[in-house]
């Protein structure tokens, strides 16, 4: 394998130039999580991290105080009070908090929570400008921020409320918050990525890539090199990388990734145990259960009684 232009040596001198930022956590959102979730940055605070799309939410972000940056995809965004962030689903996302102070709001939506009656909601979010990465964050006026500040928490209001009408509440908020944005309509400018993120980002989306199982029955598993033959450079490297970013090496993400992947058809799906050991590339039943129980302290099965409601668990035993 012959790569150029990447270094290769006096990687010591190299860390200690690049890597003087916070560590960024790789996150994946819990398998169980909710179809719609909304915080307030005062009391639940965004922390440093970087967040694969295995649950594809989409995601908004409004800042009130406080300063951050925000990468979606390849684009970098310096994100201050007023503004507002919108990420697609299939975008892989990090943030870094830059300030002490924090003020705003945040909401997750799964595609899955417009549900029947609510499909225009869902055309206007698969078809709003500002979800594509090159124009992902908004400067709003004073007035527009208050308003969508406001949208924010009446939705916020709506969730941690019992009324029957509560999601057509929230709807109709998000579609507020769209229209106010679309109305300020003044895209920030982006910052340069630095090259050691692309290649991060460039390897979360080649390992997300690598499971799609639900759609050709089996991941495509690699290893460590051969992710990094993929993206040209030496596998030194990009371990090297990968560690000083994240804390974590090349071959942990990847077993980080299984155990999630595992544990989301466990959940989300009614395949048996043998079905989910050979579409995750196990040799067998018993090997996938010795590395989740390795990882979990609990058997596949148990896992799945745990926090499937009985029905969900007759589905699955069949």
């Amino acid at each position: 394998m012959e790569n150029t232009g990447i270094p290769r040596i006096e990687l010591e001198k190299f860390a200690a130039e690049e890597y003087k930022v916070p560590l960024l956590d790789v996150q994946h959102y819990p398998v169980s999580s909710a179809q719609f979730i909304i915080e307030n940055r005062d009391d639940y605070p965004v922390k440093d991290y970087i967040s694969p799309h295995r649950r594809k939410f989409y995601k908004i972000f409004h800042m009130t105080s406080g300063t951050g940056i925000l990468t979606i995809g390849l684009h970098r965004y310096e994100m201050g009070p007023d503004e507002i962030a919108f990420v697609h689903p299939d975008e892989i996302m990090s943030w870094q908090t830059t300030s002490t102070e924090t003020g705003g709001h945040f909401c997750l939506i799964h595609p899955d929570y417009f549900g029947p009656g609510a499909e225009h909601v869902s055309q206007l979010f698969r078809h709003y400008a500002f979800f594509h990465a090159d124009k992902a964050v908004v400067q709003l006026q004073a007035h527009q921020s208050s308003v969508i500040n406001d949208s924010f928490a009446a939705m916020l209001k709506e969730e941690r409320g019992d009324d029957d009408d509560k999601k057509q509440a929230i709807l109709l908020q998000l579609q507020m918050i769209l229209l106010e944005s679309k109305r300020a309509g003044k895209n920030r400018a982006e910052m340069p990525v630095p090259e050691s993120y692309g290649y991060i980002y460039k390897f979360l989306s080649l390992l997300e890539s690598s499971f799609q199982v639900q759609h050709d029955g089996m991941a495509k598993l690699k290893t460590a090199a051969e992710f990094a033959d993929q993206l040209h450079v030496h596998p030194n490297y990009l371990n090297a990388l990968i560690k000083n970013h994240t804390g974590k090496t090349v071959r942990e993400h990847i077993q980080d990734r299984l155990l999630h992947e595992a544990k989301s058809l466990l959940v989300q799906t009614d395949w048996d145990i043998n079905k989910i050991s050979d579409g995750l590339g196990f040799s067998g039943q018993a090997a996938f259960t010795t590395f989740f129980r390795k990882k979990e302290n609990v058997s596949p099965s148990l896992f799945r009684r745990n926090i499937l409601p009985p029905a969900s668990r007759q589905r699955a035993s069949r």
